[in-house]
């Protein structure tokens, strides 16, 4: 997949091709549909497939001191979308000019005259525009006026009936629901990032820890999680069984936020590396101990309660690009 941020970046032989518009946080079933769709039509024609999306993500401009939101920060929607067979992905900057662009204005100038497409795929509440003023039936009469077509993904939910929104996913994984948040997307929530030295206090208790600072994601409920932990060997990740805590360690009175993964029969370095950790099941809220030991003993009975989850999922041994929903 090839990746552009203006569209003069355009080559000629991508031009002309089906392209989805949409933020896409998260990258639930439903954006996945969208998004399939936009490559079977493409296939179908013969033409290229792309989609755009907006970084920094909209809310997050308008609105920049809000609590953190993300799903998937621009690393991660990248590595997903790419995975989903579209030929080139487009990163319009959302920016004050940008976000002052009319609907009809950014059709003419981008959609038509900057990327010259065939046709558009979105999904039913899509806006777009200037005070969010276009919407699917204003992208229709444009594109009637303009010569390319649109198809419209209706609404999709879950099997149990809940919608696959990312707000939808949001709370759940508020609630320390990870598996039901891992049905609505199709695979288990990642938080990903660089390990970093902390106070190395695991290692002097049996339990030696990776440190992901937390900064952009989504805060998740505060506590312990069974996890896999993926390490990327190329352009393969290979996962790993663990826990993990997410919270503040209120036993030594720290008060920034932070994810400490162990990994089970695991003892490579892994400081400077790469570490992506899926949530899979909710074990118990963080909580403070009287002292080492019986924080010690906590994480004996946290660690055997994750290996027992972890096994009765039968997760697979071979490398994948991310955790599957099971």
């Amino acid at each position: 997949m090839r990746l552009f941020r203006t569209w003069s970046e355009m080559p000629p032989e991508l031009k002309g091709g089906v392209l989805s518009l949409g933020n896409f946080d998260g990258l639930h079933l439903g954006h996945q549909s969208v998004l399939k769709t936009a490559v079977d039509l493409a296939r179908a024609r013969g033409v290229p497939a792309g989609v755009m999306t907006f970084e920094p993500h909209p809310r997050l401009f308008f609105k920049p001191d809000q609590e953190p939101f993300l799903l998937s920060p621009f690393r991660i929607k990248a590595r997903l979308i790419a995975a989903l067979g579209l030929d080139y992905l487009f990163v319009q900057t959302f920016d004050r000019e940008f976000s002052q662009r009319s609907a009809e204005n950014f059709v003419e100038d981008i959609l038509v005259g900057g990327l010259g497409v065939s046709q558009i795929v979105v999904g039913t509440d899509y806006v777009f525009g200037h005070q969010r003023k276009g919407n699917i039936t204003l992208l229709q009469m444009l594109a009637a006026k303009h010569g390319f077509g649109v198809t419209s993904v209706g609404e999709l939910s879950a099997s149990g009936g809940a919608r696959y929104s990312s707000t939808n996913v949001r709370n759940l994984l508020k609630d320390g629901r990870p598996a039901d948040a891992a049905s609505l997307l199709g695979r288990f929530w990642e938080i990903e990032g660089r390990v970093e030295h902390g106070d190395q206090r695991g290692r002097t208790i049996g339990f030696p820890t990776a440190n992901l600072p937390y900064r952009d994601y989504l805060h998740p409920k505060k506590g312990v999680y069974a996890v896999r932990a993926g390490i990327d060997h190329g352009a393969e990740t290979v996962w790993h069984d663990g826990v993990a805590n997410f919270g503040n360690r209120p036993t030594f009175d720290k008060t920034d936020t932070l994810l400490e993964v162990h990994l089970f029969d695991f003892n490579a370095d892994l400081y400077t590396r790469h570490l992506r950790v899926a949530l899979i099941d909710y074990i118990r809220p963080e909580q403070k101990f009287d002292g080492i030991e019986a924080l010690k003993a906590q994480i004996t009975k946290d660690s055997e309660t994750a290996r027992t989850l972890l096994a009765a999922r039968r997760f697979g041994a071979a490398p994948a690009p991310f955790v599957a929903a099971s």
